[in-house]
């Protein structure tokens, strides 16, 4: 059944310019709000949709400019055979390149035989609907596709009418599950009448008094009646269609009762059953009314799984468990450029995938921070959460999200943040310094717009903050540490970086005496990083470093050496910056 090639959309709403070449199956749009994701989808609704009256007003022209009309195009291919109907629509027939996303004017062999459809709006506010091609165009000769094969290629939305799906009404999907056809019509008329005189038999012993004035007062004034007045339904009011077939279940109770979610998927279902006679679905707002349970379902059921989709799905979601559950093929960014808005693929590199897989929520954000361990996440979000807590606003409001590459080469940091990039993020890479990353990577990811922020040379983390912060910081860094992991496994590993030579009493005793020394600090900050029997160190986990950069190092910071302040105080300008 059809499927869109091309969408292309000028001074509609947000957009002012959109060319997009969508995929076969599902096409998963993301972005941070008001980029445009919804209003893609109202562009392929109101230019293939099957629907006679529809009104536009001057906000849906981009910045409310009238003079500078409202453009949709879809290019529609895997054409059904009445859409290459010589007879109706010979000279509109065109030819695809899928290569290129270029439209030819004459079908030929070895490209996809198109129709290309436009609706425009002027100043009037009237929409025009018509096939679009330079020769019909030259022959005078000016068409639309007809209402009975527009009904058959529209697309179902699932959304705010969903529940119209599940009655026999025009267009509904319960249209397209077979060729049956309800014959009806003078069943229906025999129940409206029915109906009417059964009210009417006991009306009339509930309004006796009322008739019976209305009877007197007829004869009174000479207005014939025929009799006496009787109190029926108006048979303008009883007029039973094809509409009022509804869905029930055995029990008798009307499907239309089901919650937003079952309809959701119910009506999924039964889009996919029709797919051989419609097969485009708009869904926004993935997630809405579903648990994370049913939204996999759902997402399984439109076919995100299969090799090759049954339906062409252009859908919205802020959900990261809808992101996870696809691959990157079937994901894509919606930007805003200088020249108007893209959609970008977000593809299926392994730097991309794993991060769908792992960090979903970073390619709902805005900016995303690179962390190259689970150390670095917690250290960020701690010292968010100590400012909050002094009036600064949150990073979370700033929209912003972590990605945890999870420690090794620190180079997958930097291919990462290169990466996401690509697909218009604003990026930010926190690495250790210990293992430092390849110049050439690092270059290419600055060249290309990434932040990134290092500790000074041959430190990690953990050095870095028993080397740059005060002494009392460094005993609270110690008792934490002795409260996380225990006194006996500090001490071991004070012991086992020492070659024997120190203990955690001994360190204690000398920082009694002199503070903490310059070797007690590289010898602590090496310790607290020591893993034993699937230990990853003293603070080696999100939880852990929230805590640590929340009481103890926010609170003290003022206090580091001022090299310290200075890289905290880039990584938080930077994240704050959005």
């Amino acid at each position: 059944m059809a499927r869109i090639r091309k969408i292309e959309i000028r001074n509609f709403r947000s957009i002012q310019v959109l060319n997009w070449i969508p995929s076969e199956g599902i096409n998963c749009l993301i972005g941070p709000g008001d980029s445009g994701k919804t209003t893609i989808l109202d562009a392929i609704d109101l230019c293939l949709g099957a629907r006679r009256n529809i009104s536009f007003g001057d906000t849906d022209f981009f910045n409310l400019d009238v003079t500078r009309p409202i453009g949709i195009t879809l290019t529609l291919g895997a054409l059904p055979d009445q859409l290459k109907n010589l007879e109706s629509y010979g000279d509109f027939l065109c030819a695809f390149d899928a290569t290129t996303g270029s439209v030819e004017e004459e079908p030929r062999h070895g490209f996809e035989t198109v129709l290309v459809l436009n609706l425009t709006v002027s100043g009037d506010l009237e929409p025009t609907w018509s096939l679009v091609s330079r020769r019909a165009q030259q022959q005078g000769i000016e068409r639309s596709i007809n209402w009975k094969d527009r009904i058959s290629i529209s697309p179902a939305r699932l959304g705010n009418y969903t529940h119209s799906h599940l009655s026999w009404t025009r267009g509904s999907v319960l249209n397209r599950l077979s060729d049956e056809r309800a014959n009806l019509g003078p069943e229906l008329a025999r129940a409206a009448r029915e109906a009417r005189a059964n009210f009417g038999n006991q009306a009339d012993a509930q309004f006796t008094d009322a008739l019976q004035t209305v009877t007197n007062t007829a004869a009174s004034l000479g207005i014939p009646i025929g009799g006496n007045a009787k109190a029926l339904l108006d048979a303008h009011s009883v007029s039973i269609g094809d509409g009022a077939i509804t869905l029930h279940s055995e029990n008798g109770i009307p499907l239309r009762s089901l919650g937003t979610g079952s309809t959701k998927l119910l009506v999924a279902g039964l889009q996919r059953a029709a797919a051989n006679s419609a097969s485009i679905i708009l869904v926004d707002e993935l997630e809405h009314g579903l648990e994370p349970h049913r939204l996999i379902r759902l997402l399984g059921s439109l076919g995100a799984k299969e090799t090759t989709s049954p339906l062409q799905v252009f859908m919205t979601t802020h959900s990261p468990v809808a992101v996870r559950e696809l691959n990157g093929k079937q994901v894509f960014v919606v930007r805003t450029i200088a020249e108007g808005h893209q959609v970008l693929r977000v593809g299926t590199e392994d730097d991309v995938q794993s991060t769908i897989r792992l960090d979903p929520e970073a390619f709902l954000a805005r900016t995303v921070i690179v962390c190259e361990g689970a150390s670095e996440v917690g250290f960020v979000r701690g010292l968010d959460e100590y400012y909050v807590t002094q009036g600064h606003p949150s990073l979370w409001a700033k929209g912003i999200a972590y990605v945890n590459v999870g420690g090794g080469n620190p180079d997958k940091c930097y291919a990462r943040g290169n990466a996401l990039l690509s697909l218009g993020y604003r990026v930010m890479v926190l690495v250790d310094n210990d293992k430092p990353a390849t110049q050439e990577i690092i270059n290419r990811y600055v060249g290309a717009g990434g932040h990134h922020i290092t500790w000074r040379e041959n430190r990690a983390l953990e050095d870095e903050l028993f080397l740059s912060m005060d002494d009392k910081s460094v005993q609270s860094l110690l008792q934490y540490a002795i409260e996380l992991v225990g006194e006996e496994l500090v001490n071991n590993h004070i012991l086992s970086k020492s070659t024997g030579e120190a203990t955690l009493e001994s360190v204690f005793a000398e920082a009694n005496l002199v503070g903490f020394t310059n070797e007690a600090r590289t010898l602590l900050g090496k310790a607290s990083r020591v893993g034993k029997n699937g230990n990853s160190g003293w603070f080696k986990s999100v939880g852990k470093f929230e805590g640590v950069a929340r009481d103890i190092v926010g609170p003290n910071l003022q206090n580091a050496d001022p090299a310290f302040q200075a890289l905290v105080m880039d990584l938080l300008g930077w994240a704050h910056a959005t």
